[in-house]
């Protein structure tokens, strides 16, 4: 019997022609799906809309609810996407056990509960060790140097040179925080006793400047955004810096974060950032909330 009178073998030589004849067309159909795969930016640019990552409760950089959120990372993610020519979309988070878990979360693979990730997310520390640590985010573009300091009335303590001058004061600090814990754990607890806990910083400088404690210590934004909004002469009060254990003395520079694979939004995003510097933009969004603009 020859090969021809075989069906089993003619049908074995007909799938085999059949599959030569298939296999080119595949491939070239998967040549073309993956050209045509859209980039991250490109996905972004179709969409119209930059998704923005900004922590809940962070007054003064971004505080409010999903309908309206406030605060200087909100100006400052706003003015970005203008500068893309996208429509902001705020993606406000509860802050998690760490940094790195807030990353997953709002950057590079999303929240298990199905919210996130966004495009970009902001008030990320720039600190090297940080980033080799999460090296799934990009992370870049410092925007800010953020430091703690001493507010006091300059009529009634003046400048704090060592944590000492406050061992009789009053000190208000917001819990849960750096700030609190070295205060707290100075010298075995020297200040504890006089230390005072509340839910925030703007809410512990406030006692300072309503004349209920002596001291705050809290960040810069926080102190200036308290006399912003009340309305006070920011030359009325001091701002001082502490040399204490756990505090870094050169404070931290935030900036922003994206997915690693998406650098391109980033270059984007450093230009544009750069553009408001030069031109004076985010200097004005820092003075429409009464803060100083550190250099990172």
């Amino acid at each position: 019997m020859n090969r021809d009178s075989n069906p089993r073998a003619a049908g074995l030589m007909q799938r085999r022609s059949f599959v030569a004849a298939a296999l080119p067309l595949a491939l070239g159909l998967s040549s073309l799906a993956h050209a045509q795969e859209k980039t991250a930016i490109e996905k972004i640019r179709a969409s119209g809309v930059l998704k923005i990552a900004l922590y809940k409760e962070n007054e003064p950089y971004s505080d409010g609810n999903m309908s309206h959120m406030a605060g200087l990372d909100v100006s400052l993610g706003e003015a970005l996407a203008k500068a893309l020519q996208l429509t902001p979309s705020l993606m406000p988070f509860d802050a998690g056990e760490n940094m790195g878990d807030d990353l997953r979360n709002m950057v590079w693979k999303g929240h298990y509960l199905g919210y996130g990730p966004a495009d970009v997310m902001l008030h990320v520390p720039v600190d090297k060790y940080f980033m080799g640590e999460n090296r799934q985010a990009f992370i870049f573009a410092p925007y800010v140097r953020e430091h703690l300091v001493v507010l006091t009335n300059t009529q009634l303590l003046g400048v704090v040179r060592n944590p000492e001058d406050l061992e009789t004061k009053k000190i208000a600090v917001e819990q849960g925080t750096g700030a609190a814990s070295a205060m707290m754990g100075y010298k075995g607890g020297l200040l504890s006793g006089h230390v005072a806990l509340y839910k925030n910083g703007i809410d512990a400088a406030k006692t300072v400047l309503n004349g209920q404690a002596d001291a705050a210590f809290v960040s810069l934004a926080q102190a200036e955004a308290a006399i912003f909004q009340m309305k006070l002469d920011r030359k009325d009060w001091s701002f001082s810096k502490l040399s204490m254990p756990g505090v870094p003395p050169n404070g931290w520079p935030l900036g922003m974060a994206v997915k690693a694979d998406n650098k391109e939004l980033a270059t984007l995003l450093d230009n544009a950032l750069e553009a408001m510097r030069s031109s004076g933009e985010l200097l004005a969004i820092f003075q429409a909330h009464g803060l100083t603009l550190a250099a990172p």
